[in-house]
């Protein structure tokens, strides 16, 4: 029998990287879209390399309307649903927290219970974050560590963890969330500040840009390609038990050495360009950030295969060609 996956932020980084997995595994991939993102090029680009795939599907909806995600899920009959839809940037958390926890957290649930209602058997996975152990400094950080959540997007995420764990045990669902840590790529928002770093170097470099205005260079951080992460999620609901799982390259690092790293690939020296701004500080900093995916890659068989400095090369590197045409084009 064919299956269907449903997956809500499919136009995200990780929504696009998933569906070209699941397309490529044979799957039919039904996609939740609003409708101002969807008449927004811009907003669609991720999507670009399977936008006109055949087993493609686009479904308006919103995760704050029930009723829409029921229709999509009682339509399609998908055999597994995979939540990524969030407001994602934890600066903008601070900013809107009513519109976070609306969408991070009753999503969330709006998705559980539509699943419930029509059928509990369908598998369901939920995009956790790093961001839920705040400031736990203990260090690395599993699925046992003690959460500690520091921002109105943490703590969406906090809820929305604890729902997937109640419906599992309650409902016997096959409901898996997976502890994401950071993890980057060229898909990466412009807004997020790996992203910025190798676009700042691009543009830099192409002498496009003059300046790169940054916060906390001190925060530590542990990053992964995205690629690999949505291949852990794939693989979360292919066992026969639902559970959570710490996803996670290893190893932590700082934004300076980020920096640093990618700066000094471009053959350039940040201390020239770069100008810290207290208005990228957070109102409550998280300082490190650290993982320990033992379980998933004792269980599920996960490994990474992108290295931190691969990474950083691949997201600059792709940065430069793009900003370079960009260029050529408005010569």
């Amino acid at each position: 029998m064919e299956k269907v996956a449903f997956i809500t932020g499919i136009t995200g980084q990780d929504g696009s990287y998933l569906s070209e997995l699941l397309l490529g595994k044979g799957y039919t991939v039904v996609g939740l879209v609003r409708r101002t993102v969807a008449s927004d090029s811009a907003k669609m680009v991720n999507l670009s390399r399977i936008r006109e795939h055949e087993r493609l599907i686009m479904e308006y909806g919103d995760m704050s309307d029930m009723s829409s995600l029921t229709r999509i899920i009682s339509h399609h009959k998908p055999q597994e649903v995979y939540n990524l839809a969030a407001q994602s940037h934890v600066g903008t958390s601070f900013k809107t927290p009513m519109s976070t926890v609306e969408i991070n957290l009753n999503g969330c649930l709006n998705l559980l219970e539509a699943i419930r209602i029509i059928d509990p058997k369908i598998k369901f996975y939920q995009a956790s974050t790093s961001e839920m152990f705040g400031d736990n400094i203990k260090c690395p950080q599993n699925e046992n560590t003690v959460l500690s959540p520091v921002s109105p997007y943490a703590c969406a995420k906090v809820g929305a963890h604890n729902l997937v764990q109640t419906y599992r045990k309650s409902y016997n669902m096959h409901a898996s969330s997976g502890i994401l840590f950071n993890h980057e790529s060229p898909r990466r928002g412009e807004n997020f500040v790996t992203r910025k770093i190798t676009m700042a170097a691009a543009r830099i470099k192409l002498g496009i840009q003059k300046e790169l205005r940054l916060g906390n260079l001190d925060a530590e951080r542990d990053w992964g390609f995205a690629g690999d992460y949505v291949y852990a999620m794939w693989l979360m609901l292919q066992q026969e038990h639902a559970d959570d799982y710490v996803i996670s390259s290893g190893s932590a690092h700082s934004v300076r050495d980020f920096l640093n790293y990618v700066f000094e690939h471009a053959g350039l020296d940040p201390d020239e360009y770069v100008i810290i701004d207290p208005k990228f500080y957070r109102p409550c900093e998280v300082p490190r950030l650290w993982g320990d995916s033992s379980k998933a890659k004792r269980i599920l068989g996960w490994e990474p295969s992108v290295a931190y400095k691969e990474l950083a090369i691949m997201m600059y590197e792709e940065d430069y060609e793009r900003e370079s045409k960009k260029s050529q084009t408005k010569d």
